[in-house]
């Protein structure tokens, strides 16, 4: 047995690995793109990382020196914060085992409060547990029939149903050769209907997941341990909040997800693997895998909401004069270059706008940090199953296709996904006219309900974006690691409501639905969990959002301060 002490730096944004002689230190910028293999052999070179408390300024004051590897790619300014932990145990790594096809068979308890079955014959009596290596051994009846019943016929997310998931595997796109070994979990009643399903892959890397657990790895592996493979509940390579747990409605149904929760940990105990992760979960799978064991984390995006506008001019007016006349410059850019914007669905995509939109897609991967995840043929495979599902914008100038967006309509929601261009060439607000403009238009004709534009984009609050929570749950096989981990979360949760509410006030000024007035320069702190996070940003008093935070002050214009209430969670706000 041998102990290794570990500080571990973190922040809500990614990093870029800093090396030094003796250490790794990190600034707060993308992650790294370091596969399992790399350290495998070369556990010299996995040293404890340092942190330097305060700023990165502290950071910033490295210089290169002569005969050594110590640098500094660029001077970063960010909150940093550190945990500190002790893990003990041996150094060994784990290699997985093979799967168990059936996990286990369990008796229903209870009895149809309903009365929905009439034969007591037809009364399914237990359910059977089952992992498969494929979607493709599983009928797209039975699995879209869960999908639909989790989220309702209305509020459809089509990235979890079967015609979505086998894309990715029919292509070779999600697949064991990529890093992403399918291991979907069935339950099943006696008479083999699908009553429960579970989206699931045996991953080698992080890649493609878009809530950051580098650092994690890196300090599993600074210990001798093996962090890959995991396992990752999740769609692949998509960040758009929904189901994952899905569940056929049935009378028991509450039983089967308590049996699919076991069987997730069931799994990741028998194969041995570090740990289990379900990310952009439901609030209410949140929620409810917080008592199974799971620790919680949340991220954060931006969002378009759909307050019932009849027109874009009409959602414009809801902005600051400044913002609307901002949007509207945008838009003209796009007239003036000549480019024409169409909104293609179903049939009217053909084979060629899916190749012409294949080369923007690899036009944006192959810039630096991008990675290709999605092969040509997954583009042709998801629009032949799902054209009524896909709005893709292309932009044309002249007879030619220069770039475009790909879009996922939903029950009440569109989802914006990729988009690209033509290389070396260069439209000054294309992008945001075809990735943001054009989708709002379309929502607001199909009277969706909102946009979800993908992950990160703060530039996306002044086009009309607003911030909101996302979830993740990790379960972490190793206690110390748990502990650890957990401790991890707590501290990064703690900097990361500070960072919403900014996002939230600062939004919700761009968008004029805050007063006018002076403003009031505020900073303030996170209180819970035993630390405290700071930060600033600007504040005026808002009539229309009081349902999200409200001020304890008489005199709303002068406001003293404030408080936000996330989740039972206080921020508390006052006068600088």
């Amino acid at each position: 047995m041998s102990g290794v002490a570990l500080e571990v730096l973190s922040s809500c944004n990614c990093y870029t690995p800093v090396t030094t002689s003796t250490s790794h230190l990190y600034s707060v910028k993308r992650p790294p793109r370091w596969p399992s293999s790399t350290f495998r052999g070369h556990s010299h070179l996995l040293l404890p990382v340092v942190v330097l408390n305060g700023s990165m300024n502290a950071i910033s004051t490295l210089q290169k020196k002569s005969g050594s590897r110590q640098y500094l790619e660029a001077p970063v300014h960010a909150t940093v914060f550190t945990i500190r932990a002790i893990f003990w145990g041996p150094r060994k790594t784990v290699e997985p085992q093979e799967m168990d096809v059936l996990l286990g068979t369990f008796a229903l308890t209870g009895s149809d409060p309903e009365g929905l079955v009439k034969e007591d014959k037809l009364k399914p009596r237990k359910i059977s547990l089952s992992v498969i290596s494929s979607i493709s051994q599983v009928s797209s009846e039975g699995w879209d029939a869960c999908a639909l019943d989790a989220t309702g016929a209305e509020r459809l997310n089509p990235f979890i149903t079967h015609g979505f998931l086998s894309s990715l595997e029919e292509s070779k796109s999600a697949v064991k050769e990529t890093g992403w070994s399918p291991c979907h979990i069935i339950a099943r009643d006696e008479f083999e209907r699908i009553v429960g399903v579970v989206p699931l892959y045996l991953k080698s890397h992080s890649y493609g997941e878009f809530v950051f657990d580098h650092s994690w790895a890196d300090a599993y592996y600074s210990y001798g341990s093996q962090y890959y493979p995991k396992l990752q509940c999740c769609v692949p390579f998509t960040p758009v909040t929904g189901q994952r747990i899905l569940l056929l409605s049935t009378w028991f149904k509450d039983q089967v997800f308590d049996k699919l929760v076991w069987a997730l940990k069931e799994l990741t105990a028998k194969l041995q693997v570090s740990s289990l992760h379900i990310t952009f979960a439901s609030e209410d799978e949140w929620e409810q895998m917080k008592k199974h064991e799971f620790l919680p984390r949340m991220g954060m995006q931006y969002h378009w909401i759909n307050r019932n506008y009849r027109n874009f001019d009409e959602f414009l007016m809801d902005m600051k004069q400044s913002k609307r006349k901002n949007v509207r410059q945008e838009r003209k850019k796009i007239s003036s270059q000549k480019l024409t914007l169409k909104r293609l669905r179903g049939d009217e995509i053909k084979a060629k706008h899916w190749d012409s939109f294949y080369k923007f897609y690899r036009n944006t991967t192959d810039n630096k940090w991008g990675r290709a995840f999605l092969t040509r043929d997954f583009f042709h495979i998801v629009g032949g199953k799902m054209g009524d599902r896909v709005l893709l914008v292309v932009a044309e100038e002249g007879d030619e296709i220069v770039a475009g967006a790909l879009n996922f309509i939903g029950g009440d929601a569109l989802y914006g996904r990729l988009w690209g261009c033509l290389p070396h060439v260069y439209y000054p607000s294309l992008h945001f006219e075809a990735c943001y403009y054009q989708a709002i238009e379309a929502a607001i004709e199909m009277n969706l309900q909102k946009v979800e534009a993908g992950a990160q984009g703060e530039h996306k609050i002044q086009r009309g974006y607003l911030p909101v929570t996302t979830y993740s749950c990790h379960y972490i096989l190793d206690e110390g690691f748990r502990q650890a981990i957990g401790e991890f979360l707590m501290r990064e949760t703690d900097q990361a409501c500070c960072f919403h509410l900014g996002y939230i006030l600062m939004s919700h000024y761009l968008l004029g639905c805050l007063e006018s007035g002076p403003l009031d320069f505020l900073s303030f702190e996170f209180f819970g969990g035993g630390s405290s996070s700071s930060t600033s940003s600007i504040l005026h008093s808002c009539t229309t959002c009081e349902s999200k935070w409200h001020h304890h002050h008489p005199n709303m214009l002068t406001p003293t301060s404030f408080s936000l209430h996330m989740k039972g969670t206080n921020l508390n706000l006052a006068r600088k």
